[in-house]
């Protein structure tokens, strides 16, 4: 299934995409968030005949695939080819860090730069989104506790993130800097997530190309890892690492400016578009 959130923002409603049209599937779950992610409404969803759900008239935005998680983690230089192009080691464990859930916006809304930001940068990122409560689970177990994938643009602040001191979360979770979808894709429908292609193009020029193939932690490594050290909850969303072709890696590095155009995608799970804005006052 390819579940999506539409909507005005802060009023998106829950919806299928079938056949490339977009029905609503409102009356079957409140909204696609926390326990309404897990496996009972995902087979009450599926259970359902897309013909006959209502159809969305219209283009409304599309807003994140997900509400209101209670975390929103990454993993850092997960990579081989991505840790190759910055000079960094090959981690023995994986790299965790924070990014804010309130950072989380729609595939196609406007990224804006941060007040005083220099050096802002763009990643295409693969995403787990948890389904039900997940802790201490070995890797035979993590995929049951996997509701679905979707994309991430984990905008990153790298001055903040890396001449700061201090975690790396501060150049993380920037108003904006979280963009999720278009879809939550559910497992059965992505097929091998490790074999999934990826790019980013800003301005129309391409900068990463890459794929899951490449990651050093898999999907079922990190969800198994996390769950050592936290409690997932239903809706939480883990962004697992991005390919070589970030701006930092550039020789000499290159930054987002306002008016720039971001587009990104990954094979099965959609794409998106985001422009860039200079800061303004919320």
């Amino acid at each position: 299934m390819r579940l999506v959130r539409y909507g005005e923002a802060g009023r998106e409603k829950p919806g299928l995409l079938h056949e490339g049209r977009l029905r609503d599937i409102g009356h079957l779950v409140l909204d696609l968030a926390g326990e309404h992610l897990g496996p009972a409404s995902l087979a009450r969803i599926r259970a359902a005949d897309p013909g006959t759900l209502p159809l969305v008239e219209g283009s409304p935005r599309i807003g994140p695939c997900v509400a209101r998680p209670c975390n929103f983690i990454a993993v850092g230089l997960n990579y081989a080819d991505h840790a190759a192009e910055t000079g960094a080691a090959i981690p023995p464990e994986p790299i965790l860090f924070n990014k804010a859930p309130n950072c989380i916006v729609g595939p196609n809304d406007d990224v804006m730069l941060p007040k005083s930001s220099e050096r802002s940068d763009w990643e295409v990122e693969l995403a787990i989104v948890i389904g039900s409560r997940t802790s201490y689970i070995g890797e035979r177990e993590a995929m049951s506790h996997v509701a679905g994938f979707c994309i991430c643009n984990d905008v990153s602040e790298r001055s903040f993130q890396i001449e700061r001191g201090g975690q790396w979360m501060k150049g993380k979770g920037c108003a904006t800097f979280g963009p999720l979808g278009p879809w939550l894709v559910t497992p059965d429908e992505v097929g091998d997530v490790q074999a999934l292609d990826m790019w980013l193009d800003v301005n129309g020029r391409r900068m990463q190309t890459g794929s899951t193939s490449t990651m050093i932690f898999n999907v079922v490594q990190l969800v198994s890892y996390i769950s050592h050290f936290m409690v997932l909850e239903a809706g939480d969303v883990i962004t697992t690492g991005t390919p070589p072709g970030v701006g930092l890696g550039m020789k000499p590095a290159t930054f987002l400016k306002a008016g720039d155009v971001m587009s990104l995608g990954i094979a099965g799970l959609g794409e998106q578009r985001q422009t860039v804005v200079a800061w303004r006052k919320a």
